[in-house]
């Protein structure tokens, strides 16, 4: 194992680790009252001592920073170009506020620059470490993590919904509609949900509404729309409660009144009666009660999953960043905000290693 294998195993093991004795770790008392600390491996041949998950250090090691990040560096270099001008905007705002006691350049200076800030809360997304493990790794105290984080998630939330307004970039490359297939539209995106599970809400009366039947635990809904043929994300309805069914929530969150033109949508067998919904609405045959599919039907639903698999491979992008995998620690709050930030993060993804 070389050095750099060495250091990312490090990584993932304690933040891994950490989450799992979240009651138990040593350190944890102690940096809730440090201001500064910074998180050093023991030296390997002289070039990994002071090493940090700031920039300045993460950026030399390529394939750390895609582990930790989900983005190569220049991808990351992209985002922040594209999102620190409104985020110094915004500070400048909050600084100059005129409830705030101090003057302009009054009082303690930020730990981290915005650059590093952004850092920190993409790799927040991506691992979801506990804020004492992150501000570890940073060299900054816990609540001075959860500012961070509460300073850039809208942005990236922003920048997120941003790029769902842009252009597909796989529709030049559209392939011929299979014969199977031709009632449905040559234009069309794909709708699924995915759950994520929550704490058990403290009141009883509660309960019932996050229970999911289908996931068998108290969870909370994400429904995405994406293009059909690139898996550009289009769309990110608002986290609902798990017991919510698909076809319920996809008529709640007004997607369809918003379809361009000749635009249809399909969905899998969640969405039984989307054509009621939409003129242009798809989904697969279902099995007739005391009754058997023909083998058209079946040829059928076979053509229809090969096309609308593309939202699961996104999907699969998307639960690859662990706050929307693990547990939901944030009791419910700001997650459709979460949501739409990895979205925009998958959305870069996709842009940049297409047109590569």
């Amino acid at each position: 194992m070389n050095d750099r294998q060495q250091i990312t195993q490090s990584a993932h093991l304690y933040i891994r680790a950490s989450n799992l004795i979240l009651d138990t770790l040593p350190l944890q008392r102690q940096m809730q009252n440090c201001h500064r600390l910074t998180f050093r491996i023991r030296q390997v041949k002289g070039y990994t001592e002071g090493m940090t998950l700031q920039y300045h250090h993460l950026r030399r090691y390529a394939s750390v920073f895609l582990s930790m990040t989900g983005l190569r560096v220049g991808e990351f270099d992209r985002l922040a170009t594209e999102v620190l001008p409104q985020f110094e905007a915004d500070e400048n705002q909050r600084l100059a506020r005129p409830t705030r006691q101090r003057a302009v350049g009054g009082g303690e200076k930020p730990h981290l620059d915005s650059r590093d800030q952004l850092l920190l809360t993409v790799i927040w997304l991506r691992q979801y470490p506990i804020h004492d493990v992150l501000g570890f790794f940073f060299g900054v105290s816990q609540p001075t993590v959860g500012r961070y984080i509460e300073r850039v998630l809208p942005l990236l939330e922003q920048s997120g919904r941003d790029s769902m307004k842009g252009h597909d970039p796989g529709r030049k490359r559209r392939r011929s509609l299979a014969a199977l297939l031709e009632d449905v539209p040559d234009l069309a995106r794909v709708v699924d949900s995915f759950e994520q599970r929550v704490q058990r809400p403290k009141i009883v009366a509660d309960r019932d509404g996050w229970y999911s039947g289908k996931k068998r635990m108290h969870t909370v809904k994400s429904q995405i729309v994406v293009e059909s043929e690139s898996g550009w994300i289009r769309d990110i309805a608002d986290s609902v409660k798990g017991r919510v069914s698909d076809i319920k929530l996809i008529e709640q969150s007004g997607v369809l009144d918003d379809l361009p033109d000749l635009t249809g949508m399909m969905g899998d067998a969640a969405y039984q009666g989307i054509l009621k919904l939409h003129p242009l609405g798809c989904s697969p045959y279902k099995k007739p009660i005391r009754g058997e599919l023909t083998e058209d039907m079946i040829a059928y639903n076979h053509a229809f999953s090969q096309r609308r698999i593309i939202v699961e491979t996104i999907i699969n992008r998307l639960r690859r960043y662990q706050s929307l995998t693990q547990m939901d620690r944030q009791h419910r709050l700001g997650h459709t905000a979460r949501v739409c930030a990895v979205a925009g993060l998958v959305n870069r993804q996709l842009r940049h290693r297409m047109a590569a």
